[in-house]
């Protein structure tokens, strides 16, 4: 996952650009750079690592009123200065960014790039040559060969292109990765994501996958893959500036971790009705409420999320739950039930691996509701329905409080369902008042930082390694606090069913192993107590959260007590906690990955 940025028309273009990279870096954060030009000059900078190292790169002399800007995770290709975006074309006179994956890459090369000599090893450099090429071979129109080069070209793509004998234009292009154009006055720009350039405009046109687009400043136009005009209609996009800064903290997640007692209030603000109903679209209840299986399908955590919420939401629906990883539905699709009923979970609502699972489903006719942070999203566009989580924009590369806020989206969802069915469960479960007591609790846990900075200097900090465990629930949460943990701390953890540990895993222990347990379950909560011991027996250190009714002297977290169908709500804090601290502590940046703020290469 990349970041694009783009720019024409508007007098120092590199100072946008670099600001719209800094708000894109959670989406590649292994080299960036930077196209400006203007009629008299054209620079280009390119910098390994963090957006900082390509700011300090940047003379006065480097500017221009037209720019692309990139900011890289690597796919093809090492991360290095010559890897990074943007590319030129064999003379110079193109420059391209792309995001996603070109698949014939290789056949492409051998066709038509036989004799050209590539300074990197990226499918993107093949692209611009390509282009190149069809203009000198066939006498094509910038605008022509590239049209022409869209339709050679396989895999998933979102294209910026600028030629530097015309310093006016960006020709734009997506398929399957997500790009925007936002509208200025006396100036247009495009982006990956609307956050990236909401400093500039709020206003902004969607891009359908096969369409190519000619971007000047003060004009849009859009052509279909057979080169016919397309008329489409501009949005507001429902992002504010400040939501996106950090304010007083020293790191957004930290801020975000912080943000979600506010978050769960919200939801209950935008979702409850004057009489105390759900506001959701009656038709979505129905139709969810008539059908015979639900098919969750989400990456990482908003899988997890989903795990997290399959059992209150079987209880309160009386409806089979799956949950799939959208990166394995998309290519192995499993025997589908007769009424299904997809939901997409998405923080950003561009999650690729998410959209080929919604474009086949919608093909096969089944309908969707994608839940997601951002209106006006891909996902949400694409799906029958959406919920929003109403959490404001993510901005850490952890995510914390989309996964908190797509549980309680769950849980009003589902109530709604079960209450249009008649059910008992769901009939009774005071679902705001609950989400109420979840926001309380959460501010106490969040209130006793020091506690956990405390506890993460003796467990976490100096180890290579650390496992979380837990049944249920419990262990859908030790999948997402091992996540959190590796992602940021680079501790390599994994999650665990506490009674799989004795299935091989064990092995794995050793003298001062920090084994997390987690337990809010009555029902198993003994059975983990009783994995924890076998884990100490071995010689691992164990720490564990516990609920507040569950707790025995010495567990070093307490949780205050939530409805058992939100225990997951609470218990994912602490591991955020440990999670932010075991970074901060072990001397890395906690909003960007080790190998930026330690300057390690990844080979």
């Amino acid at each position: 996952m990349c970041g694009i940025v783009g720019i024409v028309g508007k007098q120092q273009a590199e100072n946008v650009l670099l600001q719209g990279l800094e708000r894109l870096e959670y989406r590649g954060y292994d080299s960036a750079g930077i196209f400006v030009a203007d009629r008299t000059s054209s620079h280009l900078v390119k910098a390994q690592g963090r957006i900082q190292n390509l700011a300090d790169k940047l003379t006065p002399e480097v500017t221009g009123t037209i720019g692309i800007g990139h900011t890289r995770w690597a796919t093809h290709g090492k991360p290095s200065e010559v890897n990074a975006h943007p590319h030129t074309s064999a003379s110079g006179r193109l420059v391209l960014v792309h995001n996603g994956v070109i698949e014939n890459f290789d056949d492409l090369h051998q066709t038509y790039l036989a004799n050209d000599v590539l300074k990197g090893q990226t499918d993107t450099e093949i692209v611009v040559h390509l282009i190149e090429t069809l203009m000198i071979q066939e006498q094509l129109s910038t605008k022509e060969a590239f049209k022409k080069a869209l339709s050679l070209i396989q895999g998933s793509y979102a294209f910026a292109l600028v030629d530097v004998k015309d310093p006016t234009v960006i020709y734009v292009a997506k398929n399957k990765s997500p790009l925007l154009i936002g509208i200025g006055d006396g100036f247009n720009v495009v982006c990956s994501d609307a956050m990236a350039m909401i400093d500039q405009t709020h206003e902004f046109l969607e891009i359908a996958d096969g369409e190519m687009v000619i971007v000047t400043n003060d004009s849009v136009a859009i052509y279909d893959a057979a080169g016919r005009s397309v008329q489409r209609e501009s949005y507001q996009a429902q992002l504010d500036l400040s939501d996106i800064e950090k304010g007083t903290y020293p790191y957004y997640m930290l801020k975000e971790i912080d943000e979600q007692p506010a978050v769960m209030r919200r939801l209950v603000q935008e979702y409850r009705q004057a009489d105390g109903g759900i506001r959701i679209d009656p038709a979505l209840v129905s139709e969810l409420a008539a059908s015979d299986r639900v098919y969750i399908v989400a990456c990482g955590t908003s899988s997890h999320a989903g795990w997290a919420a399959k059992r209150f939401f079987e209880e309160l629906t009386q409806i089979p739950v799956e949950i799939h990883l959208s990166s394995e539905f998309g290519y192995n699709l499993p025997l589908i039930s007769k009424k299904p009923f997809f939901i997409y979970l998405s923080q950003s609502g561009e999650t690729a691996d998410s959209r080929q699972v919604l474009v086949k489903t919608n093909e096969l006719g089944y309908p969707a509701l994608t839940i997601t942070n951002v209106a006006g999203s891909t996902l949400s566009r694409e799906a029958d329905h959406t919920l929003l989580l109403y959490a404001g924009p993510e901005i850490a590369v952890a995510s914390t409080k989309a996964y908190t806020a797509q549980i309680a989206v769950m849980a009003l969802l589902a109530t709604a369902v079960g209450r249009t069915k008649g059910l008992a469960k769901a009939t009774n479960f005071p679902v705001f008042q609950e989400l109420g007591i979840v926001a309380s609790a959460m501010e106490s846990i969040i209130s006793e930082k020091s506690h956990f900075s405390d506890l993460t200097a003796e467990y976490l900090t100096a180890t290579r390694n650390a496992f979380y465990i837990g049944r249920g629930n419990d262990y859908y949460v030790s999948m997402e606090a091992a996540l959190k943990l590796k992602e940021i701390s680079y501790i390599q953890a994994e999650g665990f069913a506490a009674g799989e540990l004795k299935h091989g895993t064990i092995a794995l222990i050793e003298e001062g192993t920090p084994v997390i347990g987690i337990i809010t379950d009555e029902v198993t909560g003994s059975h983990t107590r009783g994995n924890l011991k076998e884990v100490e027996s071995r010689g691992a250190k164990t720490l564990v959260i516990a609920s507040e009714a569950l707790a025995k002297v010495g567990d070093q977290i307490l949780l205050p007590q939530v409805h058992p169908y939100l225990t997951s709500l609470l218990a994912v804090l602490p591991t955020q906690l440990l999670a932010y601290y075991a970074t901060l502590q072990r001397g890395y940046d906690v909003d960007k990955p080790r190998n930026l703020a330690k300057s390690v290469t990844v080979e």
